[in-house]
């Protein structure tokens, strides 16, 4: 069995979790502490980071990386198109999430409000929960122009993009820091991808200190 060193509310363990339960890959979830910077996990990744997966005999990090690992290896159903041009908007809205919004806003609600009670870094920066909250609304924005256009983020089809989009938005949301009623049709695409069976796990997450709303598990909203 799959082996995944990984963070609960982490959007980057989150997309590597959806692309292997999308897979049907069954896979030990191991909770990993990596901000004490153990020596047996520094082994693992030198780089100190989640997620960390062990499959086929080898042990791979980065999340982009261990997902286009996993979709090359496990190509059905397929979360990468075919097309280059369509596969490099996949890898650009992909990159969008996991470098742009995760600067501008992940990092700014999230580690602050969550990642700074867990590893006893002290309290929130105000000016940064401010900033990620007002950022969030060009993201959504954004999001919502895109799926205007296209039935999902990337394309027609559901792919890679989603999924990282996905990870990100179910980590904040997990705090209450999204607002779903800015875009419905976000929220519309938000609710048809958690319905999906590949998120089951990640709603039922649990994080000790912080309970989820009401809404979080809930697939009709």
């Amino acid at each position: 069995m799959a082996r995944l060193f990984h963070v609960p509310l982490s959007p980057f363990c989150r997309k590597v979790r959806l692309v292997l339960a999308e897979k049907k890959i069954e896979v030990e979830l191991v909770e990993e502490r990596y901000w004490e910077g153990s020596m047996e996990f520094l082994r693992r990744n030198p780089a100190g980071k989640v997620p960390v997966l062990r499959l086929d005999g080898q042990t791979m990090a980065e999340s982009t990386a261990i997902c286009e690992y996993v979709e090359e290896t496990r190509p059905e159903p397929p979360l990468l198109p075919r097309d280059p041009a369509q596969r490099y908007e996949v890898r650009r809205l992909v990159g969008w999430f996991d470098d742009k919004f995760h600067n501008e806003v992940t990092s700014k609600l999230l580690y602050e409000r969550v990642n700074k009670k867990i590893t006893g870094e002290g309290y929130p920066d105000s000016r940064s929960v401010k900033a990620g909250a007002r950022a969030i609304k060009f993201h959504l924005d954004y999001m919502a122009w895109l799926l205007d256009r296209r039935r999902w983020l990337a394309g027609d089809v559901m792919t890679l993009a989603d999924f990282a989009a996905a990870a990100h938005l179910s980590s904040l949301d997990y705090i209450s820091d999204v607002d779903w009623n800015r875009q419905s049709v976000v929220k519309d695409w938000y609710a048809k991808i958690k319905s999906r069976p590949a998120f089951r796990s990640i709603l039922a997450d649990q994080i000790p200190g912080f309970r989820p709303p009401p809404h979080y598990a809930d697939l009709d909203f």
